[in-house]
């Protein structure tokens, strides 16, 4: 039988090496911690649409297909478990001032032409679905099809759906891909990637993410992803069964996950501008991850040679796009190469050399 090392046990590595054992191969994730990283440190939205901006149409449209892929896998991830990994069905993007009230509706024109009807809501629009929402709201963008999902559920589903599918998981470092006996091998190292396949370009952006609980006589939580930019900041509250996940710092830190207080300060302050009554909240984690970016900000998913397939670079949409590329790298594997893939493929930076597979290197 074919045999599959996958490198890196994160959301993206657990979750292809799930689908690749469903499709006949036999797998074995290494990672010394599985399930952290900065999968642990995520919001979980899925907003290809709210993040969007005109220009960015090849990662708009590769988010639309990663947003269309999530259905599916969330039912497979609920047949293992039987829990649900969805938090929140809608997305409401707010404006404070005229600036942003004029950049929501810039938005939502850029992706009328691409066929995403997205609603711009008045200020008693916003406060007629979210009225805990602050008084200084000036407009909103409501998408209706973006939802988020709870990652540490998630995690807990793949761990699950990989044991029950055979995968063998070993907490070991890789030293070398080379090392690895396997007759095929995934790198979804995340941001150690190009630790292991140098030149590979991905690099590590450090995310500060708090998560607040909610406690008895508080206002409660949006029933909505809520996103906004507060003093040039962007800031999302994304909802939990016990109070709200807020982020997101983002620093060129490299490997750094030390959360400072000055980005919980800041969060915790551009929070309590959108949603006062978060003040009573209780800050119940502080957590910082390093998230793998890209220059176009799309992920690295394709053949670096005959044996490796990248499988990494997700960057801040690690979650978003963690259903599609789950689809698409046993296919990948079997030596198909599906459309969608075109544009996410390893080699699109023919600027970024890509040395053969006995290139030094570590992860840890």
């Amino acid at each position: 039988m074919r045999t599959l090392a996958v490198v890196g046990g994160g959301a993206v590595g657990l979750a292809v090496a799930w689908q690749a054992a469903r499709a006949g191969w036999t797998v074995t994730v290494f990672d010394p911690a599985p399930g952290s990283g900065a999968s642990n440190v995520a919001g979980g939205m899925l907003a290809p649409l709210s993040e969007g901006w005109p220009g960015e149409d090849r990662v708009l449209a590769f988010g639309a297909a990663a947003l269309d892929a999530w259905p599916a896998f969330a039912e497979q991830l609920r047949a293992v478990t039987g829990d649900p990994v969805f938090v929140a069905e809608e997305t409401l993007t707010v404006a404070l001032d005229a600036a942003d009230v004029t950049d929501l509706r810039t938005v939502a024109d850029w992706l009328a032409g691409f066929g995403h009807d997205l609603r711009v809501l008045d200020r008693a629009g916003v406060r007629a679905i979210e009225p805990t929402l602050s008084r200084t709201v000036r407009a909103g963008l409501l998408a209706t099809t973006e939802p988020a999902i709870d990652n540490r559920r998630v995690l807990r589903a793949l761990l699950a759906a990989c044991s029950a599918t055979g995968v063998e998981i070993r907490t070991e470092t890789v030293a070398a891909l080379d090392d690895l006996p396997h007759d095929r091998v995934v790198l979804a190292a995340g941001a150690h990637s190009a630790d292991l396949w140098p030149g590979l370009p991905v690099r590590p952006v450090k995310g500060e993410i708090l998560r607040l609980r909610h406690r008895p006589g508080v206002s409660p939580p949006p029933r909505r992803v809520i996103r906004a930019r507060v003093h040039g900041r962007q800031v999302y509250l994304v909802p939990r069964e016990d109070g709200i996940v807020l982020g997101a710092t983002q620093y060129e830190a490299g490997h750094d996950t030390t959360v400072t207080v000055g980005g919980v300060r800041d969060l915790l302050a551009d929070a309590e501008t959108i949603l006062p009554g978060i003040a009573e909240y209780e800050l119940a984690e502080a957590n910082a991850g390093s998230r793998p970016s890209t220059p176009d900000n799309l992920p690295l998913l394709g053949a670096l040679d005959e044996r490796v397939v990248a499988a990494t670079g997700h960057g801040r949409n690690g979650m978003l796009t963690l259903a599609i590329t789950a689809d698409l790298v046993p296919a990948l594997l079997a030596g198909e190469t599906p459309a969608v893939a075109e544009a996410v493929s390893p080699h699109r930076f023919p600027a970024s050399p890509m040395p053969s597979l006995s290139s030094p290197g570590g992860v840890r």
